[in-house]
This record gives structure tokens, sequence and C-alpha cells, in this order.
């Protein structure tokens, strides 16, 4: 039985970084909700990675590509043995999202181009007057690329209403607060100059992102979506959370047993 649950999919990713003693957990973790309302009710992910009449997730944020990880094995795309042996020698599943793992369409440890993917995917799905949709999660820090402004315009421009971005703003990246390293302002007020329709949203509460999503999905109008996630980065374990050392930190047994009991395992 799929479980698509934030607990359940926080538990794998602990598991996954533990095996692998790897880093990236906080990034992951701002994204479960969003991966949680995506995977578990909105994406027709077809019958297996292979459909050609699935929906597609784009991760941009190539680093939080574990909590994408999650959602494959509970679709059954990844086996158990894959997540346990994460990040280790001869595995397929690396540490940014890579194209060769079925079900993650693009390789997009370069920050900056996974949403320019997506806009191209997206106007080939309208040119093909195809029902599908293309979700493209980005970075707030990740705004920081000039791409990303492009493929924005592109996107506006071509009136792609099948597209829906979600823009991870947990107010963090690599080396420091967003607003330290390049303070972008309102992503709200940007994303509507930019003529998306676009929605502000506590990117930790999934009934806020059902009804969102929900409604956008069903939104008449013929502009590209873009939804505002405001999301605290290493949500769901407290000595993470806003906590940017955590970036690049691994777990060590105590800390790995200790998150695992702040998720009530």
């Amino acid at each position: 039985m799929k479980d698509f649950s934030p607990r359940n999919l926080r538990k794998t990713i602990l598991d996954m970084a533990y095996a692998g003693s790897t880093v990236h957990v906080p990034c992951a973790f701002s994204l479960v909700e969003i991966v949680s309302a995506a995977y578990g009710k909105f994406l027709n992910t077809g019958k297996n990675p292979s459909d050609p009449n699935r929906d597609y997730f784009i991760l941009s944020k190539g680093h939080g590509v574990m909590a994408v990880y999650s959602c494959l094995k509970e679709l059954g795309w990844l086996t158990n043995d894959e997540v346990k042996n994460y990040f280790k020698d001869g595995t397929k599943l690396k540490g940014l999202s890579d194209a060769h793992v079925p079900g993650l369409e693009v390789t997009s440890g370069s920050l900056g181009h996974g949403l320019s993917v997506a806009a191209g995917m997206a106007l080939g799905l309208k040119l093909k007057k195809s029902n599908q949709k293309v979700f493209c999660v980005v970075g707030d820090g990740e705004s920081n690329e000039g791409t990303i402004w492009e493929a924005l315009l592109f996107a506006a421009h071509w009136k792609l209403n099948n597209l829906i971005v979600i823009f991870d703003c947990n107010g963090f990246q690599a080396m420091g607060r967003t607003e330290d390293v390049l303070n972008l302002n309102s992503m709200h007020d940007k994303l509507k100059a930019f003529n998306f329709e676009t929605v502000s949203v506590d990117g930790h509460s999934v009934s806020e992102l059902d009804q969102t999503l929900n409604n956008l999905l069903n939104s008449k109008s013929s502009l590209p979506k873009a939804i505002i996630a405001n999301t605290i980065k290493g949500k769901g374990v407290s000595f993470m959370e806003s906590k940017n050392e955590w970036h690049y930190t691994r777990l060590t047994e105590s800390t790995y047993q200790a998150a695992l009991k702040e998720l009530g395992y």
C-alpha cells in the first residue's frame, strides 16, 4: 500500500541519508509536503515510468532528490534494496537528480536549468493537444539564476497553462540566507508581474497545498501556474530546522536516532 504521508517520506529520506552517509537532508525535508501532495493526489503517474500518457514531475532543485526518491519508492519504481544502497558504489541513485533514473525527467545538479526543460515539455504537450501536465519544483536560492526568469517569460508567452511551477521558498541556499546572498524580495509579486496565475501557501500544510493545486488545475485561465510555497529548511526535525550548517552535515548514529525519535519512530 502506497504511503505518501510526510512522516513516512521523511523517514525514507533519513534512512537513505544515513545509509549513504550523505548530505542535503534539510533541503529534501522542506519539499516533503509538496511531493506528498503532488504524488499522492494530483500527478497521473500512469502504469510505470515508461507510460507515454503520464504527467511529468521535474525537480529543478536537484539536490532535494531524496524527497522524490521517497515517492518513487512508494510507487514501486524504486526497490527497497535500491533505497538501502543509496549513494553507494554501483548504485544508480546519486545525490542529485539524474535523468538515467526512471521517473526523473532531468539531470539537475547544475541549478537553473530544470525549469527550461519543464517549459519545453509543456509546450510540446500543448502542441500535441495533450491533457498531460508538467509540475516543476524550483528552489528560491536557485532563482538567482537568470535562466529561471527566461523560462518564466517563455512559459507566459506561450500560455503554458499545463505548467505548474512550485517555488520551494525555505529562505536559505548553500552559503547563507537567500535575502543576504541575493535578495529577490517578493517572489509572489514577481511571478504575477511575469503573468503567472500565482498563489502563496504554507508549504507544510498538505490541506492548503491540496486546495491550491486543485483550484489551479481546474482554472480556466490560459496563464501558466505558480505556487509560492513558504517552507522551513529541515522541517520536521527541530535541530535541523533553519540551521543552514545541516545543508552539508552528515548524520551520525546519534543524530539519526534522535531525528527518527522526533518523527515518532
